[in-house]
């Protein structure tokens, strides 16, 4: 690995040594000061040596002043460590997709935080970040080795109606939707009923009705194409 010259002329530090010692906070997220004061260095020193790790593959440059040992964060905590001090969670698209209700893997990590909408571009990959009202941040539980957390299914589901209003596209239709087993339905409707203003609660309802529709008329289907089957089959047995 390169050499760094110390401050004012002073011996010459090994990157990877400087690794090494960082390894040693014993956290997967840290902030240029906490290298600084942790190495004893001055803050703009810490900075250059930590832009040099990063450009090296070692860090994982996380925001302005923040970051991260590759490895070692989780993917279900990194939306929260993008968004910190507010916390965020795991859902959406990709929420829907851990809980098998979508087959369609998303593009990128999708995340509900009180933070404002934002996309992050990471050397851990990309995170997009949309905005909910703070009386509407629950319904989640941890993921994952670290201290990410991601939607319950029914909490993925009614985020995504949510935010289906807002100006981007990307929240307008859903891939083919399953409901698994253990879908709570009486629990989706207990969270629709949180949510504030009443014409979004309105949409939201308008629009889970529409896929319990759906959900209806293929079960519908279903139990048709069986009782065909089993009338071919001769397993219905006709009166004589």
């Amino acid at each position: 690995m390169a050499h760094h010259r110390g401050p004012r002329g002073g011996a010459v530090v090994r990157l990877i040594d400087v690794h090494a010692r960082l390894l040693k906070m014993g956290v997967p997220v840290f902030q240029t000061s906490d290298a600084a004061a942790f190495l004893g260095i001055g803050g703009a020193h810490a900075s250059k040596m930590l832009a040099r790790l990063a450009e090296s593959g070692h860090l994982a440059k996380l925001g302005r002043g923040r970051w991260g040992f590759e490895g070692r964060i989780d993917p279900f905590a990194l939306p929260e460590y993008l968004t910190a001090p507010y916390p965020s969670y795991v859902s959406l698209q990709s929420a829907l997709y851990q809980h098998g209700m979508i087959s369609q893997i998303p593009a990128m990590t999708y995340a509900v935080s009180i933070a404002r909408t934002r996309k992050f571009t990471t050397a851990l990959g990309t995170v997009s970040v949309h905005h909910v009202d703070p009386s509407f941040f629950f319904g989640h539980r941890t993921a994952g080795r670290g201290p990410g957390k991601i939607a319950t299914p029914e909490k993925a589901l009614m985020d995504f109606l949510y935010l289906s209003p807002t100006r981007t596209r990307l929240f307008r239709a859903l891939p083919e939707l399953e409901f698994p087993a253990g879908f709570k339905f009486a629990e989706a409707r207990r969270i629709i009923r949180r949510i504030r203003p009443v014409r979004r609660r309105n949409h939201v309802i308008r629009r889970f009705e529409e896929l319990l529709k759906v959900r209806s008329g293929k079960r519908s289907r279903g139990s048709g194409q069986d009782l065909a089957a089993s009338a071919a089959s001769g397993v219905i047995q006709r009166g004589d």
